[in-house]
């Protein structure tokens, strides 16, 4: 007969706590995890449009596809304007040439640093973060209801 003192087997080990659900985690409308989407929205202009129509919940995915889809209107529209001073550049006599010169490399300059506001937002919204471009934020949220 064994002894009840000294049991045979170790008691099973206690079960872990059950963790609540990770925000990174959370199903957007199109089943794209929340983080996935908004990082995907922040593709200027046409992934903007593609998640704010398709996702109807997630506020952070609606926030980060309203601000593309404005900070892409302002990229297409600083391009527009960058051809035609340029084309007025090169129709000034005598320093046209200089004049293309330089707006080529300061539009360039610009053109680099919109694509790093790209990376950025991406980053940010890909880590759960809810980061505003300057100007553009506040438009953004106003405009899916959150301010």
């Amino acid at each position: 007969m064994p002894d009840p003192l000294e049991p045979t087997q170790p008691p099973p080990p206690p079960s872990p706590p059950a963790m609540p659900p990770d925000p990174d985690t959370r199903s957007t409308t199109t089943g794209i995890p929340s983080n996935i989407a908004a990082a995907l929205a922040c593709i200027p202009l046409v992934g903007g449009i593609i998640f704010y129509i398709l996702e109807k919940r997630d506020g952070f995915v609606r926030f980060y596809a309203m601000q593309s889809i404005i900070f892409g209107i302002a990229w297409i529209l600083f391009g527009i304007a960058s051809g035609i001073l340029d084309g007025l550049f090169r129709h000034v006599p005598g320093i046209g040439f200089l004049l293309v010169a330089i707006w080529d490399l300061l539009s360039w300059l610009i053109y680099l640093a919109l694509f790093v506001l790209m990376v950025v937002t991406m980053v940010k919204a890909f880590s759960s973060q809810r980061w505003e471009l300057p100007y553009i934020g506040p438009m953004a949220r106003k405009q899916v209801g959150e301010g």
